[in-house]
C-alpha cells in the first residue's frame, strides 16, 4: 500500500479482531473473598487543561496549586503522555474503551453520538463484573437521546449532565433523576464524589470512582472567590518563541485557521505578520483561575481518603481529555497535531507500588489507561483494547521503551471547519509527520529534537528526504496494525444510525 489515500474501508469490529497486542501481562481475577485487597481507583479528569499548567511545571510562576503540587510529588509523572484524538468526546471514549476513535465510533463532539458500547464495552463494565463498586461523577460529553438512558454502562452510581453543562446552577442527572443544583460546578461535583465515598460506598469492597470535571473548558468561569486571583500578574511568552509564528513554509490551511472565526476573509499569502504577545490575555488567565478550584477539589478528596483510611490503597489517576493552546502558534483551543494540542498531563499516585516523584519519559496514550486499570485490578484485558498496560513502566520493570511511535487522528468538525482538516499524524520520539489529506496543500514534518516548538516545517527539505520516507512507512505500519480508516460518515451511520 503506497499511500494512505488508497486505503479501502473495512469494518472496525473486524479490525479489532485481528489486532494482536504484545507485551501485556494478563492476570485473571480470582474469586473475591471477604477481604478484598485489590486497589481502589480514583480517576480525575479535567477538560482542556494544558499539560504545563501546573505549579511544578514552572511555566506560570504565579500559580498557587499546593494540592496538585503535592499530588505531583507523591505520584509518577509522565512527561510524554498523549491523546489519540484531541477533542472531548473522542478522547473520553478512548479512555473508557481503550480503543481509537475509528474503532469505538466517536470522532466528533456530535450531540447524538455514543461509542459502540456493545462491541467495545468500557473498562468499568469489567470492573463491575469482577466485584468493584463503580461510580461516575462529572462530564461524559456523549449522547443524551430521548428514549436512551443517560447512564453509561458499567456504573453503579451516576451523576452527570448533558453536553458541556453549566458552571453555575447546573442541571444534573443522578441515576436518571433530573434536577438543578445550586452552586459552582467544580464544587458540586466534588461534593457528590465525597458523598458517594462517605455514604454510598460499601466498606470492604474495592471501588472505582471517576471524577471527570467540566473545568477548565470555555467559557472559562472561575468561582467568585477566584474572580480576581492572579490580578496584575503577567503571562510569560510561550516556550520556543511559538507565539512569533508566521506560518511561512507551513500548510495554507494553518494560515486560514489563524484567522479563526474570520476565516472567510482570509486572502492567500505565504506568511502572516507576527502578532504582539498580550501578557494580560483574559482568556488564558481566566482558564488558569479555573484550575484553582480543581486544586481545592483535589485537596478535599485527598483529605477524605486519608480520613477514611483509603488513601494508601487507592490508585489516583489525574489527567485531561486533551491538551490546549495557550497562544502557541497564535492559536487557542486544541484539535490539531501540534504538541500543545495532543500532549496531556498524567500523574498516577500509588506509593505502595510506584516510586513517588518518578519522572517517566516513555510515550503513553489515553488508550493505555483502560488496560492499566484492568491489569492492576487483576482482570484480563479484552483483546479489542488497543492500548498497553502502563504497569511495567510504573513499577520500573519495563525493559526498553513502551512504544517507539503512535498514531494521532482528527476528523474535520463540520461545525468549525476553520479549526482544521482531517489529519493523521505519526509521532516518534524524535520526529512528527502530519498528513492532512489535501491535494492542493503541503503536509508537515518536524524534527522535535532540534525544533521542539515545531516552527520549521521540513516537508520539502531534501536533507530530510530519508526521514520523510521512513515516517511515511511507519504511518502505513500503524495504519494497518490499528485498522485505521478514514470514513468520515462512519460515526453517523454506525453510532447515530443516520443513512
Amino acid at each position: 500500500m503506497d499511500s494512505i489515500h488508497s486505503l479501502k474501508f473495512f469494518s472496525p469490529k473486524a479490525a479489532a479482531g485481528i489486532i494482536v497486542l504484545s507485551g501485556l501481562s494478563f492476570s485473571q481475577c480470582g474469586e473475591v473473598g471477604k477481604e478484598d485487597n485489590r486497589p481502589n481507583f480514583l480517576f480525575i479528569m479535567l477538560d482542556d487543561q494544558p499539560f504545563d499548567a501546573f505549579e511544578h511545571a514552572g511555566r506560570y510562576p504565579f500559580l498557587q496549586l499546593p494540592h496538585l503540587d503535592r499530588l505531583h510529588q507523591e505520584s509518577v509523572t509522565f512527561n510524554n503522555f498523549f491523546c489519540t484524538a484531541s477533542i472531548c468526546s473522542p478522547s473520553r471514549a478512548s479512555f473508557l474503551t481503550g480503543t481509537y476513535p475509528h474503532i469505538h465510533g466517536v470522532n466528533q463532539n456530535h450531540p447524538r453520538v455514543d461509542p459502540n458500547w456493545d462491541d467495545y464495552p468500557p473498562y468499568s463494565v469489567h470492573l463491575q463484573k469482577n466485584g468493584y463498586q463503580t461510580a461516575f461523577v462529572g462530564k461524559i460529553h456523549m449522547a443524551h437521546l430521548p428514549g436512551r438512558s443517560h447512564i453509561r454502562p458499567g456504573f453503579d452510581y451516576w451523576l452527570s449532565f448533558n453536553g458541556q453543562g453549566e458552571y453555575f446552577n447546573p442541571e444534573l442527572n443522578e441515576n436518571g433523576r433530573e434536577f438543578v443544583e445550586q452552586g459552582y460546578m467544580t464544587d458540586i461535583l466534588t461534593d457528590y464524589a465525597e458523598r458517594w465515598l462517605r455514604e454510598f460506598r460499601e466498606p470492604g469492597k474495592p471501588f472505582h470512582l471517576a471524577l471527570w470535571h467540566k473545568a477548565v473548558h470555555e467559557p472559562y468561569t472561575p468561582p467568585d472567590r477566584h474572580r480576581d486571583l492572579y490580578a496584575g500578574e503577567k503571562l510569560p511568552e510561550p516556550p520556543y518563541g511559538t507565539h512569533l509564528e508566521t506560518f511561512e513554509g507551513k500548510p495554507e490551511w494553518q494560515r486560514i485557521k489563524a484567522y479563526d472565526s474570520n476565516w472567510r476573509n482570509y486572502e492567500p499569502v505565504p506568511s502572516l505578520p507576527v502578532k504582539e504577545w498580550n501578557p494580560y490575555n483574559s482568556r488564558y488567565m481566566t482558564l488558569l483561575r479555573c484550575i484553582s478550584a480543581i486544586d481545592e477539589s483535589v485537596g478535599h478528596i485527598l483529605e477524605l481518603l486519608e480520613e477514611l483510611d483509603l488513601l494508601d490503597n487507592t490508585v489516583i489517576i489525574y489527567t485531561s481529555d486533551n491538551g490546549y493552546f495557550m497562544g502557541e502558534h497564535t492559536y487557542w483551543d486544541k484539535r490539531i497535531a501540534y504538541e500543545n494540542s495532543i500532549r496531556i498531563p498524567m500523574m498516577i499516585r500509588y506509593p505502595k507500588r510506584f516510586q513517588p516523584g518518578l519522572q517517566v519519559e516513555d510515550m503513553g496514550l489515553n488508550v493505555d489507561v483502560a488496560p492499566t486499570i484492568l491489569e492492576m485490578a487483576g482482570i484480563r484485558v479484552p483483546s479489542h483494547m488497543q492500548g498497553r498496560s502502563l504497569l511495567p513502566v510504573l513499577t520500573g520493570e519495563q525493559k526498553g521503551a513502551l512504544r517507539e511511535s503512535f498514531l494521532f487522528q482528527y476528523w474535520m468538525d463540520d461545525a468549525y471547519p476553520y479549526a482544521g482538516p482531517d489529519q493523521v499524524a505519526v509521532r516518534t520520539t524524535r520526529y512528527k509527520y502530519v498528513d492532512s489529506f489535501l491535494e492542493n496543500d503541503i503536509n508537515e514534518l518536524y524534527d522535535l529534537e532540534k525544533d521542539p516548538g515545531e516552527m520549521n516545517n521540513l516537508i520539502n527539505n531534501p536533507a530530510y528526504a530519508d526521514v520523510l520516507a521512513d515516517m511515511k512507512q511507519e504511518q502505513q505500519r500503524l495504519i494497518q496494525k490499528l485498522g485505521y480508516h478514514r470514513d468520515r460518515d462512519f460515526w453517523l451511520r454506525k453510532v447515530v444510525g443516520e443513512n
